[in-house]
């Protein structure tokens, strides 16, 4: 993960509880421990935040339970003898 946004995703996982209740499904947009805005598809969060916030400086994140919508499984089919 790019390190200028690490405090953005930190903020995120600190209240992703409480944005559930209030934006699940949505798109949260987080800069500088605060959300920017909240939005129905990643698209317009970008294009929306980008107007006024330069890209890399800000965080796009899907609000959800779990760790589904920032975590990644890949599989292999290698077999080690």
């Amino acid at each position: 993960m790019n390190t200028q946004l690490k405090k953005e995703f930190d903020y995120y996982l600190a209240h992703q509880d409480e944005l559930v209740q209030q934006f699940e499904g949505r798109y949260a947009v987080i800069k500088d421990g605060k959300i920017l805005g909240v939005y129905d598809s990643e698209m317009r969060a970008l294009g929306e935040t980008r107007k006024a916030h330069a890209l890399g400086t800000f965080l796009i994140q899907r609000v959800s339970k779990g760790k589904r919508d920032y975590s990644q499984t890949f599989h292999s089919g290698v077999v080690f003898r």
